[in-house]
């Protein structure tokens, strides 16, 4: 399935998106670099209620969010990662199994970790201000 969108209209999508992929945990974000993954994240934690956004965890490669409700919410970034080993060494597979919303950012970087029931979107470009997300369950 598949949604086109503006970015002024990034929160609608946000909850498209939330919708659409049912009871899945386990998400997967494909795009190149620019697409605005990170962003669309950040909203859809927004949604889900978290509290204290932070930045990207390029650099932590992992970032925890709690919610009001008392669950937490992982946003996963692999640019930085070497391979499957490091991202195991760094707490990655803890997170994609924890059956919490886990939100990863360049899954190609360790392919073999994730769960059965991952679910992959791809944020696509379509121009300055659209983008299309296509979910594959």
């Amino acid at each position: 399935m598949e949604l086109i969108f503006k970015l002024n209209d990034i929160a609608h999508a946000a909850n498209w998106f939330l919708t659409n992929i049912n009871t899945s945990r386990c998400i997967a974000f494909h795009g190149e670099m620019g697409a605005g993954k990170t962003t669309f994240i950040s909203v859809v934690c927004n949604v889900l209620g978290a509290e204290h956004i932070a930045s990207s965890p390029t650099f932590s490669i992992i970032n925890e969010y709690s919610t009001a409700s008392g669950t937490n919410i992982y946003h996963i970034d692999l640019y930085r990662i070497k391979d499957e080993q490091e991202a195991v060494s760094a707490g990655v597979e803890d997170c994609l199994y924890s059956n919490q919303y886990c939100f990863v950012e360049w899954p190609e970087k360790a392919p073999g970790l994730f769960p059965d029931n991952t679910v992959h979107c791809f944020l696509i470009t379509i121009d300055a201000d659209t983008r299309k997300l296509k979910i594959i369950l």
